[in-house]
């Protein structure tokens, strides 16, 4: 009578997560993430910001990436957990701040599946004119093929992660191979030294320079290094394969896009110049920037190649953004910040009703964001702010859990920490007024849905506010639009006419001054409202964590 005790049919209804994905497919999972839609579009408008001192605003980039990276690194290895970038600030500071900076990174991971449709829309729009308007805005036809492009995503997830794994490594070696060979075959064909001297290094100036690192795409091209962190609690070996995930990824991406804005300055013909210089650059198959460079110069078979990749490219990113955007959302569920349903799972491991959600909230993205340039300031600043919790979290775990394992330890830790801090909202200030008073709208929301779950008592888990140990927040989010507000960035970069309504009182070089000022206050302040020691603890007890071998 015993023998049918196994087939018990509680077992598979939330079988949790499966650890399945090893170090190869970390680093192809953040990679995957990184050489997205940005190849295809970040050189052109960083170009346009910046001119030649674009190249210079992709090392500032760089720089600020790898900074972040860093300390993602040691957390993500210290606490493997899904979703890890939304957990780290509930770690330190508790409910409050931890439903704050898991909503931020909700709202980046959701908007990116869409965003890279829409690149792939653009190029596509060049062969299929009933795809888009002439203002690049989505036809109803164009509206049906990004639905089919989602749906796609999430049929690919249910299969799992470890199919998932296999799908998106294919798909990286893909997208990794068609931007070098531009930058080889395309270097060697067209490269005009005189194209860098063209009206001087940074016709634009400094502020031309810094406001393209935020609203040209560099940023945003650089980000995804942190898929590694997000995909811990499915690693097999969280430990080991973590850091060198998120560090080897972030310096292939580098590599790649520097070399990619340089071959496409040398490329550009002369008169691509001649309507109004950098900020008007214009040349046949400009919705293709490369793809039409290498028409321009006949290299047809190369167009036609990128022309493919910009199907598989950002397809293979936006895969990845969606299997992100159901496991940040597990982790909120875990967190009992969002209703317990988020925590269910499939008998492939995979977090169904996470996965119909991003699908639902990415159709309406692509309403009030028809165009891919301005969605990229957007999830900048997204991207950013939820970036900004980790170096707050990485100076109290330090001290609050001190005896914990580091697989990887962060040489100066307590130094980089408030840098990180700092270059993080240097990033948020420069993508602009425009775009952050945007977001301040999309944050009311996040807490608007965060207060009804809590009211409406839809997870059973949920925790105290914490509200003492996140008293620095609502100054931080404010004091950030304050400055932003009196400063003189727009989405549009200084090349452009056009007021965003910032009142530019804060000349340039003073503002930034002011914010790394204004950082630093509210880091050491965050530090010293952390939580206790026994209550971070109790709080890392109560999740999965896993050190691996």
């Amino acid at each position: 009578m015993e023998m049918h005790q196994p087939t018990a049919p509680a077992a598979p209804r939330n079988p949790g997560l499966k650890r399945d994905i090893g170090l190869i497919g970390l680093i192809w999972t953040s990679e995957g993430s990184i050489i997205g839609s940005g190849w295809l579009f970040g050189a052109l408008f960083a170009a346009q910001a910046a001119g030649t001192a674009a190249l210079v605003s992709w090392g500032i980039g760089a720089v600020a990436i790898v900074i972040l990276a860093f300390v993602h690194a040691e957390l993500g290895a210290m606490y493997p957990v899904a979703g890890g970038t939304a957990r780290f600030p509930h770690y330190a500071f508790g409910s409050a701040a931890g439903a704050s900076f898991g909503w931020f990174s909700w709202l980046q991971a959701v908007t990116v599946a869409p965003i890279e449709v829409m690149a792939s829309l653009n190029y596509l729009s060049v062969h299929a004119p009933w795809v888009q308007t002439g203002k690049n805005h989505l036809t109803p036809a164009g509206y049906g093929l990004a639905v089919a492009f989602m749906a796609f995503f999430v049929v690919v997830n249910f299969f799992g992660i470890r199919w998932l794994a296999h799908t998106n490594s294919v798909a990286t070696w893909w997208k990794l191979a068609v931007p070098v060979v531009t930058i080889i075959v395309m270097g060697a064909a067209a490269f005009h030294p005189g194209n860098f001297g063209y009206q001087g290094f940074a016709p634009f100036g400094a502020k031309g320079m810094l406001s393209a690192i935020s609203t040209s795409g560099i940023i945003f091209a650089l980000l995804g290094f942190e898929q590694a962190d997000q995909l811990a609690g499915e690693s097999r070996n969280p430990a080991h394969d973590i850091p060198r995930a998120v560090i080897g990824s972030i310096f292939i991406g580098v590599l790649v896009y520097v070399a990619l804005q340089a071959v496409f300055i040398g490329a550009l013909p002369r008169t691509a110049f001649a309507h109004g210089g950098w900020a008007d650059l214009t040349f046949s198959g400009k919705a293709g920037p490369f793809a039409g460079l290498a028409t321009s110069i006949g290299l047809g078979w190369l167009a036609t190649l990128i022309y493919i990749d910009a199907v598989v490219s950002p397809s293979g990113t936006g895969l990845v953004y969606v299997t992100a955007t159901s496991r940040v959302s597990y982790g909120l569920s875990r967190n009992g910040y969002v209703p317990a349903v988020f925590e269910r799972t499939t008998r492939r491991g995979v977090p169904w009703f996470g996965l119909l959600m991003a699908f639902a909230v990415g159709l309406i993205v692509f309403l009030p964001f028809p165009t891919w340039q301005k969605l990229v300031g957007f999830v900048t600043s997204a991207s950013v702010l939820m970036y900004a919790g980790a170096p707050l979290a990485f100076g109290c775990l330090r001290k609050q859990d001190p005896h914990r394992p580091r697989p990887y330890r962060l040489p100066g830790g307590l130094f980089w920490a408030p840098v990180a801090f700092v270059v993080a909202n240097l990033i948020i200030y420069w993508a602009g007024w425009d775009t952050l008073w945007r977001l301040g709208v999309a944050i009311v929301l996040g807490y608007v849905v965060l207060g009804g779950s809590a009211l409406l008592k839809l997870n059973p888990k949920a925790p105290r506010p914490n509200w003492k140990n996140a008293q620095w927040l609502p100054v931080y989010l404010l004091g950030m639009g304050v400055i932003s507000w009196q400063g003189g960035f727009c989405s549009t970069g200084p090349a452009a006419k056009v007021s965003c309504g910032a009142t530019d009182a804060l000349p340039l070089w003073w503002d930034i001054a002011l914010i790394a000022a204004f950082s630093l206050v509210i880091y050491f302040w965050a530090q010293a409202v952390r939580l206790p020691d026994e209550e971070t603890r109790e709080y890392i007890g109560s999740v999965e964590v896993v050190p691996g071998a």
